[in-house]
């Protein structure tokens, strides 16, 4: 068996279906099948149920496919040890950001990475926390920078610093008065979030928890941008919550509403996360480094408490 065979058992357990596996590995589909089907007929065994829609792995599939992505991970190290003692740093690189984060992170250390890294081909997607654990273990995904800790076995987190929380609160409000607020002033049934999926929303409402018991039903405004949350809070439906970086860019008259919280200030900890297989980490380290040069004059606060973005889930 060849590893381009194992690829292609890879791309059919994934997407279930010979016609867009091959699509996916850009081979014609009789190609791919045949090649399957020699692995097949090698081993004596079917790694595919056909007569499922959609297609299913068989029980020693399963097993297969496990031990088929250990091997192409590592015939993928074969050319990375290369490229490291070559000290080269270029290539395809995929990236994904979560949405609370890409708007504010990505135009502070973009230009600087691809002006020193030239080599270095980034591919950005934007993607929930979900959809990065799942693409990172697909092997569609070389890194991620998301709100950690995930507690997933198979990923790795290199902290890259911590965001505040800050509370936005328009002058019709009661705690608009205040210099620094608490947990505790919070008004949770007035709280405005971000739609489901979104982890910042989770982080609010562990947040919330560790004071009090949340009603999640009594959140019915719900919306996918920080921007629409403080225009609804205006209207006077409401105060919100944002990271920390995301108020830099807010006009002087919204500032004026922004409350820090008391020490220790909740924060969410934004990580570079990627597969344990560690590949690609001179790039890895590249972006680890132009990121930390590039946050450390913006990002000050050290005396925080590290809020959660997992989903609690109800006792």
């Amino acid at each position: 068996m060849t590893i381009t065979q194992l690829q292609y058992v890879l791309a059919v357990a994934e997407h279930k279906n010979f016609t867009l596996a091959a699509e996916k590995c850009f081979v014609t589909q009789p190609t791919l099948s045949m090649q399957i089907q020699k692995i097949e007929e090698e081993l004596n065994i079917l790694i595919f149920d056909r007569s499922k829609k959609p297609i299913q792995l068989t029980d020693i599939g399963q097993k297969i496919v496990t031990q088929a992505k250990n091997i192409v991970n590592e015939a993928d190290r074969i050319k990375d040890i290369v490229e490291q003692q070559k000290g080269f740093i270029g290539g395809e690189f995929r990236l994904g950001i979560i949405p609370t984060i890409m708007p504010t992170l990505l135009p502070m250390f973009l230009n600087n990475f691809i002006k020193k890294y030239p080599k270095v081909k980034l591919l950005i997607e934007e993607l929930n926390t979900e959809e990065i654990i799942t693409k990172l273990k697909n092997g569609h995904l070389d890194a991620a920078i998301a709100a950690t800790p995930l507690e997933d076995e198979k990923i790795k987190e290199i902290v890259l610093y911590f965001e505040p929380f800050v509370a936005y609160i328009p002058e019709h409000h009661a705690s608009f008065q205040k210099e620094e607020i608490e947990v505790a002033d919070l008004n949770l049934n007035e709280i405005l979030l971000l739609q489901d999926g979104h982890c910042f929303r989770d982080g609010i409402l562990n947040l919330c928890k560790s004071v009090s018991d949340v009603d999640q039903n009594n959140f019915q405004i719900q919306s996918g941008s920080f921007e629409t949350l403080i225009k609804l809070a205006d209207e006077g439906l409401g105060t919100t919550l944002l990271p920390y970086l995301h108020t830099l860019d807010l006009k002087e008259s919204d500032k004026l509403k922004l409350r820090n919280f008391k020490e220790p200030k909740p924060a969410r900890e934004v990580s570079l996360i990627y597969p344990k297989s560690e590949l690609k980490m001179q790039i890895i380290d590249a972006l680890r480094s132009t990121i930390a040069g590039v946050v450390k004059g913006a990002i000050v606060f050290q005396n925080v408490q590290i809020i959660s973005p997992l989903q609690k889930k109800a006792q």
